[in-house]
C-alpha cells in the first residue's frame, strides 16, 4: 500500500479540500504530514479538543471545534497552501451547527487553499460530507520502519537481533504497539524475541475482537491420512514462489478434522493462523458489520504472509441473498469475494463448510481459490494411524483391543480414547458412549457426497473424487464399492 506521504501530494494539489485520514496512529500520521509540510513548503495547524490550535505562534486557542474551522479564514493569506489537522473531528459531526460551518468552510477552502485534514479511527462520515471528503487509509507500518524503531531501542548495539523473524512477527502492529513489544522484549529478557512479540500481538488481535491468531505446535505429523492435501499445500507455500497462492476451501461431515488440518498447517509452513469469525463481526450500527470485515482483512494482509482460516463458511453466510438482515451477509459476502479475486498480498485463505447446497455458487469459481477438496470419512488405512495417535496422546496400549470403528470420524475416535482414559473402562466399552456423525446424520453425508462426485479433489488420493460409499442405513452400511 502507498504510504501517507506519496498520497497525500495529489489530492492537495487537486485540491480535493477536505481529506479524512483513518488511522490508529494519529500522532505518526500528525508526523508525517508535517515532515511533507515542511518538505512542499506548506503551512500545517493541528486543532484537538485538549490543546485547541498548536503548530504555529500567536495561534488562538480555538477550544471549541467550530471556532477552529473559522479560524482557517484567517490563517488562510496569498498563495500559501494551508493544511488544518483535526484530531478525532467526527466526535463533533452530530451537531448541525458544526456540519453547516464545515460544509462552509470545505467549499471556501478550494479557492483558498485552505484543506481540513480529519484523522480518525473510524469512518463516520455524516451523509451531508460523503461528496467533500475524499478517505485515505493511513497503512501500518513497513518492515523497515519497523527496524528502525527497533534500532532505536537498540541503540548501536546488537543490531543482529533483528532478524527476519522478529520483523514478521511484529507485522500488522501499529508504532506504538511494536514499540511497546519491544521495549517488553528487552525488560523481560534482554534481548528482542519474536515470541514476546506474537504474544502481545495476539492480545491486540483479541482486544480488537476481529481476528484471533493461533500459534499452536501440532504438525502434519498428529493428523492422519489427508495425503494430497497436505502435499499441495506444502508445495503452494514453499518459499521463494514468483506465484503467490490464493487459498482452498475444505469440505467434509463434521469432525473429519479440517479445523485441526488448519492449524497444523500453520505450524508446518511457519507461517501464523488468524482465524476469522465471520458471525463476530456483525454490528448494531448502519456499516459496522461491512467495515469490521473490511478492517480484518486489511489485518491479514499487514500481518502477512500468514494463513486466513475460515471456520464453517455456510453458516456465516447464511443471510446472502436473504432479507431478514437488510442485506448485511450479502454486502459482507460481497466484499470477501471481491478481496478474494484482487488481494496481491501472501495471505493463504483456507476455508471450511459441512454443507455445500448453502455456499453461494459464485464462491467457488476459478481464480477465486486454487483448489476444492473433499475430506470423506477416513478409510480403515486413515483410521488406523488415527487410533496409533490418539493411543499414544492418552497413553493407551497398543495391545489393547479396537472396536469396530466402520465410518468413523477422527473426531470420534480421539473421543473414544479420550472417554477411556478419562472413565478408566476399556476402549471396546467406550465406544458404547460414541455415536458416530454417519449414523446421526446418514442423509446428509449422503447427499454431501453425491453433490461432491466428480467436483471436487480427493484429500486423500488428489484425483477426482468419485462417490465410494453407500448410504448408511439403520446404524449399518452395505458393501464398499472401492473407488478406481
Amino acid at each position: 500500500m502507498p504510504s501517507l506521504m506519496e498520497i497525500l501530494p495529489d489530492y492537495i494539489r487537486a485540491a480535493f479540500s477536505g481529506l479524512w485520514i483513518v488511522t490508529h496512529e494519529p500522532d505518526e500520521a500528525e508526523r508525517d504530514i508535517f515532515e511533507l509540510a515542511n518538505a512542499e513548503d506548506w503551512r500545517c495547524v493541528v486543532w484537538d479538543l485538549a490543546r485547541g490550535l498548536r503548530g504555529e505562534s500567536d495561534l488562538p486557542r480555538a477550544d471549541d471545534p467550530i471556532t477552529a474551522i473559522k479560524m482557517a479564514t484567517q490563517i488562510a493569506g496569498g498563495n500559501e497552501t494551508v493544511l488544518i489537522l483535526l484530531h478525532n473531528y467526527h466526535k463533533f459531526l452530530g451537531s448541525a451547527e458544526v456540519l453547516q460551518t464545515l460544509i462552509n468552510q470545505l467549499q471556501l477552502g478550494k479557492t483558498s487553499q485552505v484543506f481540513f485534514v480529519v484523522l480518525s479511527p473510524v469512518l463516520q462520515i455524516p451523509v451531508e460530507l460523503e461528496k467533500l471528503f475524499v478517505v485515505i487509509e493511513h497503512p501500518l507500518p513497513t518492515q523497515h520502519q519497523l527496524a528502525k524503531l527497533a534500532v532505536d531501542l537498540l541503540g548501536a548495539e546488537d543490531l543482529n537481533q533483528i532478524t527476519p523473524a522478529l520483523l514478521e512477527s511484529a507485522s500488522g502492529l501499529t508504532c506504538y504497539e511494536a514499540e511497546n513489544a519491544f521495549a517488553l522484549s528487552l525488560t523481560r529478557h534482554n534481548a528482542l524475541r519474536p515470541d514476546v512479540i506474537w504474544e502481545l500481538k495476539a492480545q491486540a488481535l483479541k482486544q480488537q475482537n476481529l481476528l484471533s491468531l493461533d500459534r499452536g505446535s501440532e504438525t502434519f505429523d498428529s493428523l492422519g491420512g489427508l495425503s494430497a492435501l497436505k502435499d499441495f499445500c506444502h508445495k503452494a507455500l514453499a518459499p521463494g514462489r514468483s506465484v503467490k497462492p490464493r487459498g482452498t476451501l475444505l469440505l467434509s461431515p463434521p469432525g473429519c478434522g479440517k479445523s485441526q488440518f488448519c492449524k497444523a498447517l500453520g505450524k508446518e509452513v511457519g507461517r501464523p493462523v488468524l482465524s476469522l469469525d465471520l458471525g463476530s463481526l456483525y454490528g448494531s450500527l448502519v456499516g459496522e458489520s461491512e467495515r469490521n470485515i473490511r478492517q480484518a482483512l486489511k489485518l491479514a494482509e499487514a500481518m502477512a504472509p500468514c494463513i486466513l482460516f475460515v471456520d464453517e463458511l455456510e453458516k456465516g453466510l447464511s443471510g446472502v441473498n436473504g432479507q431478514s438482515d437488510s442485506g448485511v451477509s450479502t454486502r459482507m459476502f460481497g466484499t470477501l469475494l471481491t478481496w478474494l479475486s484482487d488481494h496481491q498480498s501472501d495471505v493463504f485463505f483456507i476455508g471450511t463448510a459441512n454443507r455445500i447446497d448453502r455456499l453461494p455458487p459464485e464462491f467457488t469459481r476459478a481464480e477465486r481459490l486454487d483448489a476444492i477438496f473433499f475430506i470423506d470419512l477416513p478409510g480403515p488405512s486413515q483410521r488406523e494411524q488415527i487410533w496409533q495417535l490418539a493411543r499414544r496422546q492418552f497413553d493407551i496400549a497398543p495391545s489393547e483391543p479396537t472396536p469396530a470403528d466402520d465410518d468413523w470420524t477422527g473426531a470420534e475416535i480421539k473421543a473414544c480414547c479420550r472417554l477411556s482414559a478419562l472413565l478408566q473402562i476399556p476402549l471396546t466399552e467406550a465406544a458404547r458412549l460414541v455415536v458416530p456423525v454417519a449414523r446421526t446424520a446418514a442423509e446428509s453425508i449422503t447427499s454431501l457426497r453425491e453433490w461432491i462426485g466428480g467436483r471436487c479433489l480427493c484429500a486423500e488420493t488428489g484425483a477426482v473424487y468419485l462417490p465410494n460409499r453407500r448410504p448408511v442405513t439403520n446404524g449399518k452400511r452395505t458393501r464398499r464399492i472401492e473407488q478406481n
